[in-house]
Parts: structure tokens; C-alpha cells; sequence
């Protein structure tokens, strides 16, 4: 018998820690090879864990709500011997060999073997990681050291002494028994202590918010207090995307196997317009701003159970609007279906919002943090306006929609936030209507 290590998988190149929500297999349970074996969910995607072998499950190393990171061993699977189970350990190896490789990891660890301090939330500087690796002195060692520096960083005097302590046999044993001190988690404690409400009149139901429900929550508030919120509306004449659309939707749907929605075209104006003011696709981390090198549209998306949902169209103005068509539909049937995977989520620079699917004219949507705007997409209508011509002006039946733009005050003025949204209008205004749908 083998015994294969099922890990958390990566996700994407910024998701580096996930929460187990549910096993779905207990302790003793077969499990078939791709068969899920729990579910989890990171800041934005819920998932499932596949396992990669067959066999029997006989070990969880985590328990549900519990926090994960990317590469940790969540449960063993005992399997029958030759195995692709072993290249999760090591290729062909026996599981005595496993067995004895992982004690001599944890002794290592245990001790005062140098590792690597990258994954380290602590400041060190190179010197002091340079003497620590020369002295065998382990990040968890090192993490513990009471810096007298700067924020409580650790010096070259702080470490110097903390090793000629270890040396005399006077701190080592005391620093590796504090260790399940520092990493004892404050949060729970702090859940524990939140009251819950009580209805007063006994009729009212007090239901506790979901999970996705409180990360949202929790990103509105946050963006809201970091970010100086200022709104730029305009009213767009789409007479002519109406038109063209009702003309080309049957047989591009059939050409292509997709519906062709105002979404991909009015995304389309929106790499557009974000190719002419680079501006509008930055972020913010504290008193820097970073430049975007590609588009990544967002595209705000509802979930069934009412939560909203983000899916990113990478490199979005490279697509023609097949592309975009494709795109669009694709995150928004995953998203509905609860499909979507964590790097799906990642890598935004600006976000479109559809608020006319509900009927809204227009909308004062919340910036996805860090970037630094968001559009708002009203519902179209059709309207009475006034038609200019060179033979006078007259009034006419138009279809038309209102663009609500919510930019970032603190590092996009009126001039930048209300000509970007001008040009996305301007893009949509002079829509061809003998375009291929190419």
C-alpha cells in the first residue's frame, strides 16, 4: 500500500491560500481518481478538490473553516501500490521511504535548520538573513526574536545575541516551546465574542450572511473608505447598435454557436477608450501608482443566490468582437454555474457593470480596489430627441442609455475621469453599421 498526499492546488499567480468550506469524502471513504474529495473557497471563487489517484481516504489534516495555504498536504489517500500516487511524494518511491522523508522535514523544521524567508510576513534585512542561515537559525526562530529595531525589526545585535543565548543552552528550548503561542490564531476569538441579534417581536428572521456574502460586505466598506468616490454621467444615442444588432444576432448565432448581447460591444468601446487614456487603467498601493501595462476588463456578473461575482476578460483589447462575444458568455454561463476558477477572478485593471439588466437608467457603482474606475451600463431606452439635420431640427424616436462612470478622486481629476467615458460614448455613437461582426 501506497500513500499519496493530496495538496491544495495552486490557483492562480495571486491566490495563495484557500478555505475549506466542506469535506465532501469522511475518513474511510474510496475515493475514485478526479472523484472531489472537499470543497473550498478563496476570496472570491468557491471550488472543488479533486483527488489525482484512487483509493481510500485516512487522514484529514484540516477540519472545515479552516485556512490553507497553496502546496499544504489537506489529507493523505492510502492507494494500491504502484502508483501514480507517488508523484506526490516522490516518483516511484516506496511509502517507507515517504514516511521517513516527511519526520525528517519536521525535524528539520523543529530544529534550527535554515530555510527559506520568503514566505515570511516579517521585514528581515539581508544581513541578518545572512547570519541566520550561517547559524542554522530557522524562520520560526527568527520570527520570534524581539527586534529592538524600527517597528520591532530585528538587528544584527538582536540576532548576535539571541544566538550566543542559544549557544549557552539559555533561550533555544525556550524560544521552540513558545512556538504554538505565536501562531495561535486571534480571530476566532474575536468571532466568539460578537453578539447575535434577537428579534424583539419574535416575528423577524435573523439570518446570518453567507460567506461571499461578508467578503463583499466587507470590500464595499473597504473601498469606500479608501477611495475618494466621484461620478461623471452621459447619455449615449445607441440607435444604431440597436439596429445593427437586431440585423446580424440570428446569423452570427448561428455562425458562431453564441448570442451576440449589447455586452461584448460596449466592452469593446471600453478597451477602446482605455487604450486612449492609460490613465483610467492604473491602481493604487499607498502613495504609489502603478501603470497597467495590459486591459484586463472586469465584468460584474450576479450569482444565482444574489452574490455578485467578478470575472476578468484578460488582455481584452487584443479580441475583435468575436472574441469578446466568446469571452462574455463564457465567465457569464461559469459564473452561473459556479464553474469559475480562482485565476478567473484575478488580474482586473478596470471594471464594467451591467446595471440595465435590472432596469436601472444609471447607476453610482463601488470601485473594485485597487483599481481606479468602474462603469455603470444603464438600461436602454427608447426616447423622444431632438434630431439635428441640415434641413433643421425635428423630433425623433432614439434609443439611447445613460454611462455612470465612478473614478477614483484621489488620483483621477474630472478632466481624465470625464473624458474617458466621453470617448467610450464617442466609440459607441459612431458605432458602423456596415460592419462585419468580425
Amino acid at each position: 500500500m501506497a500513500r499519496f498526499e493530496l495538496k491544495l492546488p495552486k490557483m492562480g499567480e495571486s491566490v495563495a491560500e484557500a478555505t475549506i468550506t466542506n469535506w465532501l469524502k469522511e475518513v474511510g471513504d474510496k475515493i475514485e481518481a478526479d472523484e472531489a474529495v472537499l470543497e473550498i473557497a478563496t476570496d472570491k471563487v468557491d471550488s472543488e478538490v479533486p483527488s489525482e489517484v484512487s483509493g481510500v481516504l485516512i487522514e484529514q489534516l484540516f477540519g472545515k473553516d479552516d485556512l490553507v495555504q497553496v502546496g499544504q498536504t489537506i489529507a493523505i489517500i492510502e492507494t494500491e501500490g504502484d502508483a501514480p500516487a507517488v508523484k506526490a511524494v516522490e516518483a516511484a518511491a516506496p511509502a517507507e521511504v515517504a514516511e521517513i522523508e516527511k519526520t525528517i522535514e519536521v525535524a528539520k523544521d523543529a530544529v534550527t535548520a535554515p530555510q527559506d524567508f520568503s514566505g515570511s510576513d516579517k521585514f528581515f534585512s539581508p544581513l541578518v538573513k545572512n547570519i541566520a542561515k550561517e547559524e542554522g537559525v530557522s524562520v520560526a526562530e527568527l520570527e520570534r526574536i524581539a527586534g529592538s529595531g524600527k517597528d520591532g525589526r530585528v538587528t544584527k545585535e538582536d540576532i548576535l545575541k539571541y544566538i550566543e543565548a542559544r549557544k549557552s543552552g539559555a533561550q533555544a528550548p525556550q524560544a521552540v516551546a513558545e512556538a504554538p503561542k505565536a501562531v495561535q490564531p486571534a480571530a476566532p476569538v474575536q468571532k466568539s465574542q460578537q453578539a447575535v441579534p434577537v428579534s424583539v417581536n419574535g416575528g423577524d428572521e435573523i439570518v446570518e450572511m453567507d460567506r461571499m456574502r461578508k467578503l463583499i460586505s466587507g470590500y464595499m466598506v473597504a473601498s469606500v473608505q479608501t477611495s475618494a468616490h466621484v461620478q461623471s454621467f452621459i447619455e449615449v444615442d445607441v440607435t444604431n447598435i440597436v439596429k445593427w444588432r437586431d440585423k446580424v444576432k440570428s446569423a452570427f448565432e448561428k455562425r458562431e454557436g453564441e448570442k451576440l448581447t449589447f455586452t461584448p460591444i460596449m466592452m469593446e468601446a471600453v478597451a477602446k477608450a482605455l487604450k486612449d487614456f492609460p490613465g483610467m487603467n492604473i491602481s493604487v498601493d499607498g502613495d504609489y501608482i502603478i501603470k497597467k501595462k495590459n486591459i484586463n476588463l472586469g465584468m460584474a456578473a450576479a450569482l444565482p443566490n444574489g452574490n455578485l461575482i467578478v470575472p476578468v476578460i484578460k488582455n481584452a483589447d487584443q479580441l475583435n468582437l468575436v472574441g469578446m462575444a466568446k469571452a462574455v458568455n463564457d465567465l457569464g454561463n461559469r459564473a452561473k454555474a459556479g464553474k469559475l476558477k480562482p485565476d478567473d477572478t484575478q488580474g482586473g485593471t478596470y471594471t464594467v457593470t451591467n446595471v440595465g439588466t435590472f432596469g436601472s437608467v444609471f447607476g453610482t457603482p463601488i470601485i473594485n480596489q485597487p483599481q481606479v474606475g468602474i462603469l455603470a451600463l444603464g438600461a436602454i431606452r427608447k426616447v423622444p430627441a431632438v434630431i439635428e439635420t441640415p434641413e433643421g431640427d425635428f423630433i425623433g424616436i432614439r434609443q439611447k442609455m445613460f454611462l455612470s462612470h465612478s473614478y477614483d478622486h484621489r488620483v483621477v481629476d474630472g478632466a481624465l475621469g470625464g473624458s474617458f467615458v466621453k470617448r467610450v460614448a464617442e466609440y459607441l455613437e459612431a458605432f458602423d453599421v456596415n460592419r462585419d461582426t468580425c
